[in-house]
């Protein structure tokens, strides 16, 4: 068993293969991201119909979470969170639009942060990483201090201080020195940095910059969409990982191993199951979370 699992793994975790599951599901998004920098409308025109060109990519982010697979139960918990976060950022996105709402939209943004740090969770803890990120934050709260009035300048460290947190976590995810790695869980770690890159922009063009650069905008919206990008595709790597956990549950006794007389232990009857199934789909190029619905 534990000699077939590493190939279904290095199966479900290629690059090539994910794409080619994943790939139409995200065409969505890049159509709408197109959309949105075709028509390029001012910030300095606000409207409903700017706040929905402006909101679609993530909302197809968030159908694509969907689609991939979600539920009550524990497997999609880091799917379910991850889909509320991107929620709460296309609120902040839609109250961004106008400027008297720009604190409520941080606010929505400071959830959405608190439901990614969530669905990231606290282990590994990575301390380094957590050291360089506290250093960011005060070297950010350093630079923007001088420009913050009124409510903003107790909401701009809080919400710099959760911000960096989430970026914590998702650098924390990857451990390349320890080979507990994918290249999704690289994906969700540079949309972490490029999500703090992007906020970073605005806070200096807010607070810091006399007058609004031509090409700023373009950065921000660049970053921000490429990093909720990032973020959404942390979710194939979390359905992948649910379905070989799957295969290697020993949840009763019945189920347990037992030695053989070449030592070698026998497959469980629900991972025998579960291998077959893996086996079957992988010959036709099923997607994980379809074949985990067939096995449960």
């Amino acid at each position: 068993m534990n000699e077939k699992f590493p190939d279904v793994a290095e199966y479900w975790t290629s690059p090539k293969i994910v794409l080619k599951c994943v790939g139409p599901k995200l065409v969505p998004f890049f159509k709408t991201v197109a959309i949105y920098f075709v028509l390029a409308i001012p910030r300095e025109n606000p409207s409903w119909f700017a706040c929905l060109i402006k909101c679609l990519p993530v909302l197809s982010l968030c159908v694509f979470v969907l689609l991939h697979g979600i539920s009550l139960g524990e497997k999609h918990a880091y799917s379910r969170r991850i889909l509320a976060g991107m929620i709460f950022s296309c609120m902040g996105d839609a109250l961004l639009i106008w400027p008297c709402c720009f604190i409520w939209g941080m606010a929505s943004f400071a959830v959405g942060h608190f439901m990614y740090i969530w669905g990231f969770g606290m282990r590994p803890f990575n301390p380094i990483a957590g050291l360089v990120c506290a250093a960011m934050t005060i070297i950010g709260y350093y630079f923007l201090f001088p420009g913050l009035y009124g409510a903003y300048a107790w909401s701009v460290p809080l919400y710099i201080l959760l911000l960096m947190i989430m970026v914590w976590r998702a650098v924390a995810r990857v451990q390349l020195f320890e080979d507990l790695w994918t290249w999704t869980k690289l994906c969700s770690c540079g949309g972490g940095i490029l999500f703090a890159l992007s906020d970073g922009l605005i806070g200096i063009r807010m607070f810091h910059l006399s007058s609004s650069h031509p090409f700023i905008q373009t950065a921000i919206m660049v970053t921000y969409y490429a990093a909720q990008l990032g973020i959404a595709l942390s979710v194939v790597d979390s359905t992948a990982m649910a379905v070989l956990s799957a295969a290697n549950s020993t949840t009763s006794t019945i189920n347990y191993c037992t030695p053989m007389k070449n030592e070698k232990p026998m497959i469980p009857i629900n991972c025998q199951k579960v291998a077959e199934k893996l086996k079957n789909a992988k010959l036709a190029n099923n997607s994980p979370e379809l074949v985990l619905s067939k096995v449960e």
